[in-house]
């Protein structure tokens, strides 16, 4: 994620080595093997969203939330409106392979898609655009609205994401320490788009670490629809 600093320091160096250090622990989902294709085509609360109510228009952003992901440092995938509609642009890095390391262009489970809310909620719940079944399905989400949104840059972003490859420690590259994973493209997609009270995402924080950092968006429970 270019561009972030380092003010997470400690925890910055003791996620990056334990990813380095533990085989399989990425910071995101790391369990199921196998390609993934692209598709064709809120103060908090507990609560339901009624009726699958999108937050208020017209912008607005999701993040998406698996907490028992990767050796419980949490998984997460995105979404945002398309300014003005009831369509959103949602997707995830989900990494199958488990590496810690792949070389832009690989195939890191990158993927995204376009419909309702209802139908991003449905979709996210169901990982129905994961093969197989996810061992730790995504089960919360937090959203806000926003007056506007930038979608033009957001799909240039989400275009880039599932092309640079996948990292979570050090970079064979250029040697030092980084990240690529899925915090990095949920935060970089959003904050293209511009997303209201999206908290800087720093390289090699854990997900679940920084998911509790969004305040003011609403927070629910994701249950299969």
């Amino acid at each position: 994620m270019a561009g972030r600093g380092w003010t997470g320091g400690v925890r910055a160096a003791v996620a990056a080595a334990a990813a380095v250090t533990v085989v399989g622990i990425t910071g995101c989902e790391p369990t199921e093997a196998g390609a993934v294709g692209e598709p064709s085509a809120p103060v908090t609360s507990t609560e339901p969203a009624p009726g699958g109510t999108s937050p208020p228009g017209p912008g607005g952003a999701c993040v998406f939330v698996k907490p028992d992901g990767a050796e419980r440092f949490g998984h997460v995938g995105w979404g945002f409106r398309v300014t003005g509609t009831d369509r959103w642009v949602y997707g995830a890095v989900e990494n199958p392979s488990g590496k810690i390391y792949t070389p832009p262009g690989g195939d890191i489970g990158a993927w995204h898609a376009e419909g309702t809310y209802a139908r991003m909620l449905s979709d996210m719940s169901r990982d129905a655009h994961y093969p197989g079944t996810s061992e730790h399905p995504y089960s919360r989400y937090r959203c806000t609205g926003g007056k506007t949104g930038d979608v033009a840059a957001a799909r240039v972003m989400v275009d880039e994401v599932e092309r640079r490859g996948f990292l979570v420690g050090i970079d064979p590259r250029t040697g030092e320490i980084g990240s690529r994973d899925c915090l990095d493209a949920t935060y970089d997609v959003l904050k293209a788009y511009k997303a209201r009270r999206l908290t800087p995402a720093y390289q090699t924080e854990i997900p679940n670490v920084w998911v509790e950092s969004l305040v003011l968006w609403t927070d629910r429970t994701l249950k299969p629809r």
